[in-house]
């Protein structure tokens, strides 16, 4: 009896461990995207870092969240997993999914990303973008709906706070009127 006890406990520790695990995930198809659009890949050479979201899953009636996994690579190098989490209160009803870049402007940008929960100021947007022919673009709150307008420069005009967010969004619909802000936390690459 003791000794199934044992192995039951063994076993569960072994699949809560499994469960938890982070794996490199290849991030390649969402990177390409953001680099075929032509006010998104200047930051790609000019960045001294980014971390990359494949999907972020957004969902919401009334209260809402978005969750979704991703990882930093600076020079190229994969150097951690990010994690962001939102919530949302407010006018807003659906789902979607999107994917998310966040370029680092400089060491110090990255550091700050990285030095535990990050978390954007209330003055933050993003630059919402498609992968078209003609790539479109638009500023927008913390959530994933567009607006109209231009991006700024990837010169250093675009920064806030060293950071530049871009999302793209993949599917479904969702209407809002909410006050949100995201929450990242970083785990580095052992």
């Amino acid at each position: 009896m003791k000794l199934k006890l044992v192995l039951s406990a063994a076993l569960l520790a072994g699949l809560v461990t499994t469960a938890n695990a982070q794996r490199v995930r290849d991030v390649s198809d969402t990177v390409e995207l953001f680099q075929s659009i032509e006010h998104v890949a200047p930051y790609f050479e000019s960045a001294y870092g980014y971390a990359v979201w494949p999907r972020i899953a957004q969902g919401g009636l009334g209260i809402g969240a978005s969750r979704g996994r991703g990882q930093a690579y600076v020079g190229g190098q994969f150097t951690g997993f990010a994690r962001l989490v939102e919530v949302s209160i407010g006018l807003q009803a659906g789902g979607q999914t999107y994917r998310q870049i966040v370029f680092f402007q400089n060491r110090e940008a990255y550091d700050n990303f990285t030095s535990g929960g990050f978390e954007f100021d209330a003055s933050a947007s993003a630059v919402a973008v498609t992968a078209s022919a003609q790539a479109g673009a638009g500023t927008q709150g913390a959530s994933a709906s567009a607006g109209a307008g231009a991006p700024n420069s990837a010169a250093g005009g675009g920064y806030h706070n060293g950071l530049q967010v871009f999302t793209m969004a993949e599917g479904g619909l969702m209407y809002q009127a909410t006050i949100a802000g995201q929450r990242y936390r970083f785990e580095p690459a052992e």
